[in-house]
């Protein structure tokens, strides 16, 4: 199956999106279709033997909706980005005038159609009681602009309904559209000699609801513009040009034009333009905007840089590693993108309603009138109730619930340095309620200090040399603890061969002409080697030492004991957690006592500890079979089958590729923090997704039977088309706005 994302545009209501994704759904060769309102993007899983990108853009185009494949904004030129963004200014300028037009119209037509029932004077040439005639057709002339203005209201409302899937827009057009006839009908009996049209002229109504729609639009508009702040603030971040070295020559190149291997240099307040590694220099990072630590990471020779950060007091040269789509402030749009893309479950709700919204609408509107007509109501009455049912309905608001909290919960989450993956990766972090901890580089720094060498046959050095030789390429913790431990003694280390990892156990090898095994107990239980120093060992574990074995030709050879130090917030964060109601266990393959001795210093509840890599994931099951919503935190790639068994996965961001790639969420950062975060942040926008659709449902549900005349036929109001036009306006900004107050989440 194919994956893509296309842009699409003409899309005006949920009923719009709704009508794409029931028609695509039904082609051939198509697996998954989701149209997202707020980005205008359609992502759609297709079987290529089918349908191609051509054809895909032609049936949308056969809805008559635009499309075309979408390019990621890490992968558009600044050019291109500065182009969209032109047109975006563009349109919502368009429509601004459009507004002002429409209202410089609107105005004086409702002082002339309105103000002599309230006392305002008016000039005897244009009074209903001396000059009926012009008093329509005055009206008319001052409706005619507005109409002109709000056109599109009738090209894309008529066309839509004339295609088989009406939208807002054909509410409106048909709404304003009665009542325009009805005026024109009217003027023309006025001029006939029947004067008592004068009294019901329906132009106002038309006139105001599209304008107050149209600003209703701008609003909205521009309100979703600011729902993409963050994209556009990323892609912002790495700066046009590199100062680059090729041949011996020092030029400044377009960040496009980088290639991996190039020598940059970045001086004091520069940005970085990609990822690389330092060859010269020392400085600081600032990489708050793509992480949240506000702290600065130190930079020196073999640190690692990221492109978008910003350099400190010194200057940097390093080597290009990663470039344009590949560096990691590209693999966050991208993710960020997607997440934006992708609905949350709980947005299929609204989906349902709003597929079949407005035809329902139009048969609420079209019963109503006929019902009051039947009740003996004259012609306005029920033209009242007709136009102000379909103008008061607003499918917008359904539709715009969840995308919108998506959109600017994942931005921010981004700008805090938490990545999620897709909105049900969203949804299902506000539901956790079990948090299952890696040990090592997840609660611990994951850089474990040799504390001790216990030696049986050999001496320390002699036993610390072989086993630093044997491990001098394994990315173990306690491996690397040993080799580091080994330049520190300046110990000289021999060379070895045939060497062989054992996953979950240890290692063995060739060194100096002696077979070494070093591992855990298992692995000397499953040689058969008699471990000689059980109390050593016991008195370690004990002490919170994570331990290594080793033995030499079948023969136990000693032991080495290491500590790891518990990162400086974990403590914080898993009272936090504990705080949020979350249960916290940690999950590790290394033994049980030194496991329990960090537990106890961190708060963790639980423990469950020497699991090898393939048994984690069955844990997580086990965790799963009792209830729970589990919620699995690791770094490194033994963690990545527990990742992707979880209800939600979450990896630290400086951990191994495999491990973020099978996470849900990426927290940027090293701390335990960022989950914290996380977690905080999915609910506030879950809350802002209910507190959304709870408004859209209630406001839909009170206003279309109060515009069809229920409260009315129990002595109450009955709404008037203008009221309704501001009501539906109201009803979509409010869903907008009360999403962008998740850009103030802290």
């Amino acid at each position: 199956m194919t994956e893509k994302v296309f842009k699409i545009s003409g899309m005006h209501c949920a009923a719009c999106s709704s009508s794409i994704e029931r028609f695509m759904s039904r082609q051939s060769g198509v697996e998954n279709v989701s149209v997202n309102l707020t980005t205008e993007k359609m992502n759609i899983s297709y079987d290529d033997s089918c349908l191609d990108t051509d054809k895909i853009c032609e049936l949308v185009a056969g809805l008559s909706f635009g499309a075309e494949e979408y390019v990621s904004a890490d992968a558009m030129a600044r050019d291109a980005r500065k182009k969209e963004e032109a047109e975006k200014a563009a349109e919502l300028e368009s429509m601004k005038r459009r507004v002002i037009l429409c209202i410089c119209f609107a105005l004086p037509l409702l002082y002339v159609s309105m103000g002599h029932m309230i006392g305002l004077p008016l000039p005897r040439v244009i009074d209903p009681h001396y000059a009926p005639l012009a008093f329509a057709a005055v009206q008319l002339v001052l409706t005619l602009p507005v109409v002109i203005g709000g056109r599109n209201f009738y090209i894309n409302g008529f066309g839509s309904l004339v295609k088989g899937h009406p939208n807002m827009d054909t509410l409106v057009a048909i709404g304003t559209f009665s009542a325009l006839l009805y005026g024109i009908y009217s003027l023309i009996r006025i001029a006939l000699g029947d004067v008592s049209f004068a009294g019901n002229l329906f132009f106002e109504s038309a006139t105001v609801v599209i304008s107050l729609v149209l600003l209703g639009k701008y609003l909205e508009a521009r309100s979703k513009h600011h729902t993409s702040d963050a994209i556009r603030a990323l892609t912002e971040l790495a700066p046009e040009t590199a100062t680059v070295t090729r041949h011996g020559e020092t030029d400044q190149v377009p960040v496009s034009e980088l290639r991996e291997g190039d020598v940059i240099t970045v001086r004091p307040g520069e940005r970085f333009p990609c990822d690389g590694v330092v060859t010269n220099g020392i400085s600081s990072a600032d990489l708050s905007m793509l992480t949240g630590e506000s702290l600065p990471v130190t930079l020196e020779e073999g640190g690692t840089v990221t492109g978008g950060s910003i350099n400190g007091e010194g200057v940097i040269v390093f080597s290009a590693t990663k470039v344009g789509g590949d560096t990691t402030l590209a693999q966050i749009i991208r993710m960020v993108e997607d997440a934006q893309g992708k609905k949350a479950p709980i947005a299929k709700i609204a989906d349902r309603v709003a597929g079949v919204f407005v035809p329902v609408v139009m048969g609420i509107a079209l019963l109503a009138a006929i019902i009051w007509a039947i009740a003996g109501k004259d012609i306005e009455f029920v033209l009242n109730v007709f136009v102000s049912v379909l103008v008061v309905a607003c499918p917008c608001s359904l539709g715009l619930a969840t995308p919108t909290a998506i959109m600017v919960g994942t931005g921010r989450g981004a700008e805090l340095g938490v990545l999620y993956k897709s909105g049900e990766a969203l949804q299902a972090m506000a539901f956790a309620d079990t948090a299952v901890l890696d040990k090592t580089g997840t609660v611990t720094e994951g850089k474990p200090r040799l504390t001790s060498v216990y030696a049986v046959s050999n001496t320390e050095d002699e036993l610390l040399a072989m086993c630093a030789a044997a491990e001098s390429g394994s990315e173990h913790p306690i491996a690397k603890a040993i080799t580091e431990a080994a330049k520190e003694r300046e110990l000289p280390i021999p060379s070895a061969d045939n060497i062989t990892a054992i996953p979950g156990r240890g290692i063995k090898a060739q060194v100096g002409g002696q077979q070494l095994l070093i591992g855990n107990a298992t692995l000397m239980e499953e040689n058969k080697i008699e471990i000689s120093a059980a109390d050593k060992a016991a008195e370690l574990e004990n002490s919170g030492c994570m331990l290594m074995f080793a033995a030499c030709d079948g023969l136990f050879a000693g032991l080495f004991g290491a500590v790891d130090t518990i990162k400086p917030d974990s403590p914080n964060a898993i009272s936090d957690l504990h705080n949020n109601g979350i249960t916290t266990i940690m999950l590790t393959g290394d033994n049980e006592n030194a496991t329990n001795a960090i537990a106890k210093t961190a708060g963790i509840d639980n423990v469950i500890a020497g699991v090898l890599p393939e048994g984690k994931a069955g844990e997580i099951e086990k965790l799963k079979a009792e209830g729970r919503k589990v919620c699995m935190v690791g770094d490194g790639i033994n963690d990545a089958p527990a990742l992707a068994s979880a209800d939600i996965g979450a990896a630290i961001g400086n951990g191994t590729d495999v491990a973020i790639e099978s996470a849900d969420v990426v927290l940027m950062g090293s701390e335990l923090s960022a989950l914290v975060t996380a977690l905080r942040l999915s609910k506030a926008v879950m809350r802002n997704i209910k507190q959304n659709l709870f408004w859209a449902f209630f406001y839909n549900c009170i206003g279309i039977p109060f515009a069809a005349g229920l409260f009315y036929a129990f002595g109450g109001p009955l709404l008037s088309p203008m009221f309704a036009g501001a009501a539906m306006a109201l009803s979509s900004i409010s869903v907008v706005s009360n999403a962008l107050r998740l850009k103030k989440f802290k």
